[in-house]
């Protein structure tokens, strides 16, 4: 089964996540949708100092937003809110140093940041492909402490804040990598089976598709989306996966390409008018399972993901 999803996934992906398929999706695109001023809304971003992060990040500061990048390094951040300053005119662009494979320093991240300031929009794109089994100061596996507890964490403690905004949103970059995943709740941390870090990735992203679902169903007043920016030329790819980057370099999007449907989910009327819950790729709601791929977990599965995560969250709350 696994060969079956990875194949059907790659055709699909050389046909739809590309250059070429984001340009094929872009004729359908409505300008009028980011012709909008988000002056007086706030935005969080995670992992804002490059890449898809750090274009969505310039689009948003470019419209009035005032944006809070959140980063791990303090020299990349500082760069960073230098380049988005100078391109959108815009000097409410804020610097928040925060580890997001640290459960304590989100905790204390969110705690501050809710005592301090108003949220709109929180856009978790920050992640990790660790491609060896490595263990965080608190004995996590990395890339599920960074991808999918810290996303976790952050969103949870940050509900209460969104939902004192007018119109607030949640969006989730995940990856249409995760097609090729079905959830497995029995082994979060991969310690049963041996580690292969871009499945382990491709997990970590089917698991923020349902903490996506599930919080949409249980929090009415957010919008909740998750999405797939398509194969984008960004630092994280040429780093973490550089014989996929080697092969495929001259057919990936660019990094405002990717980030394209980030900006639409997080201003645009056109996406709040969707329904809560759903995943994107090039601003339209697709499925989140190849055909007869065998990847749908069960509701009791689902609800185990997210008991799983909030014990964690208990357990290194501040």
């Amino acid at each position: 089964m696994s060969f079956y999803r990875n194949t059907v996934w790659f055709l699909k992906g050389l046909q739809e996540y590309t250059k070429g398929g984001y340009e094929a999706a872009e004729r359908r695109f409505s300008a009028a949708d980011l012709e909008v001023s988000v002056s007086g809304r706030s935005f969080i971003i995670t992992g804002a100092n490059s890449g898809i992060g750090k274009a969505a990040a310039c689009e948003i500061a470019k419209r009035g937003g005032t944006v809070h990048l959140v980063c791990r390094n303090k020299d990349r951040a500082e760069e960073a809110r230098k380049e988005i300053v100078e391109q959108s005119k815009n000097e409410n662009v804020h610097i928040h140093l925060v580890d997001m494979s640290s459960p304590r320093r989100v905790w204390e991240f969110a705690n501050g940041f809710s005592q301090k300031h108003n949220l709109h929009a929180l856009i978790n794109n920050a992640g990790c492909m660790v491609n060896q089994r490595e263990l965080t100061e608190d004995g996590l596996e990395k890339n599920f402490a960074t991808n999918t507890l810290g996303t976790y964490i952050l969103t949870t403690a940050l509900i209460p804040t969104l939902k004192k905004s007018e119109n607030p949103r949640v969006i989730t970059v995940s990856s249409g990598g995760m097609l090729v995943q079905k959830l497995n709740v029995e082994d979060l941390q991969f310690e049963k089976d041996s580690f292969d870090g871009t499945m382990a990735y491709a997990q970590n992203k089917r698991q923020q598709v349902i903490m996506t679902e599930q919080w949409a169903a249980q929090h009415k007043e957010i919008h909740f989306s998750s999405m797939h920016p398509g194969w984008a030329d960004t630092p994280a790819v040429r780093s973490s996966m550089p014989d996929f980057y080697e092969k495929m370099k001259n057919k990936l999007r660019t990094e405002a390409q990717g980030a394209d449907t980030v900006v639409w989910l997080a201003i645009s009327d056109a996406a709040s008018r969707q329904p809560s819950g759903l995943f994107f790729q090039d601003r339209k709601a697709v499925s989140t399972h190849l055909p007869l791929a065998f990847s749908r977990s069960s509701p009791a599965e689902d609800q185990k993901l997210m008991s799983t995560l909030e014990e964690f969250a208990v357990k290194f709350k501040c």
